[in-house]
């Protein structure tokens, strides 16, 4: 595979440029892409990978997220279950109305790219993916999951879920979330009923981090710990939170060299 990066930064910002960029939410997934693409290279470089290979985990971070803007634009939300599957929409607009070739004229990886940028966001991957796809795909959701981390502590909560202030600082956490979290493994969307959910809900990506690097680059940016920081008048929830802060520098103590 032959990319040549500037040109597919140049037809990224061409395409985003059609949706208005004043918008809080359109920059921050212009943003989010850029940062995904960089550490799509970093997690890449740390497994020693060809100059080509490290160029196609870039790549699959910079596309990753293609279809959040017409999402945005359809049905003025990012949540999933309000909307569409943005992952879907990402393949659509890449692959169905023929966009990739805005990207990068070489073929050779279609079928790998249309299947890390279609599973981004899946709960699991399926068994039957070949070990160089399942590679690409992880290193993708593990760039995908650190960088939510930010953009949920950068981000107003608020303006993400579409949620008031007052519905934020009340919100309990549902048990089942909480059941999630301490089983160590990320949770369901389907589990989530209150806003806090959200918030417990990105923390727990860490937990399924695949690569030595992506957990040392999520200890590095400290977002995690903000985000557990969660700012409620719920007393409830503020000991759950505290309570699962406590549990996660456990984990991650037993996981991770300082």
């Amino acid at each position: 595979m032959t990319l040549d990066r500037l040109h597919a930064r140049q037809a990224f910002a061409a395409y985003t440029s059609h949706y208005n960029a004043t918008d809080p939410k359109v920059k921050l997934k212009i943003d989010h892409t850029y940062r995904v693409a960089a550490l799509c290279e970093r997690i890449a470089n740390s497994l020693a990978l060809p100059p080509q290979d490290v160029d196609l985990a870039w790549l699959c971070g910079l596309l990753h997220d293609v279809g959040r803007f017409e999402q945005l634009r359809r049905y003025g939300t990012f949540i999933d279950a309000q909307s569409i599957d943005h992952a879907m929409m990402s393949v659509t607009v890449l692959f169905d109305e023929g966009r990739l070739r805005d990207y990068i004229a070489d073929t050779d990886e279609d079928a790998l790219l249309r299947t890390a940028i279609r599973l981004h966001n899946a709960y699991r991957l399926p068994a039957e993916l070949d070990d160089r796809t399942r590679m690409f795909c992880q290193i993708l959701r593990d760039a995908d999951k650190i960088d939510i981390l930010r953009v949920n502590v950068e981000t107003p909560m608020e303006q993400i879920y579409n949620v008031s202030t007052e519905a934020l600082r009340q919100s309990p956490v549902s048990p089942a979330v909480l059941g999630a979290f301490y089983e160590h493994h990320c949770v369901l969307r389907t589990l989530n009923h209150y806003p806090a959910d959200n918030a417990v809900g990105h923390a727990s990506f860490l937990f399924e981090l695949c690569y030595p690097e992506s957990l040392r680059a999520a200890a590095e940016q400290g977002w995690l710990w903000k985000l557990l920081d969660f700012k409620t008048d719920n007393p409830e929830t503020a000991k759950a939170f505290a309570a699962m802060k406590a549990e996660m520098q456990r984990w991650i103590g037993e996981h991770i060299k300082a």
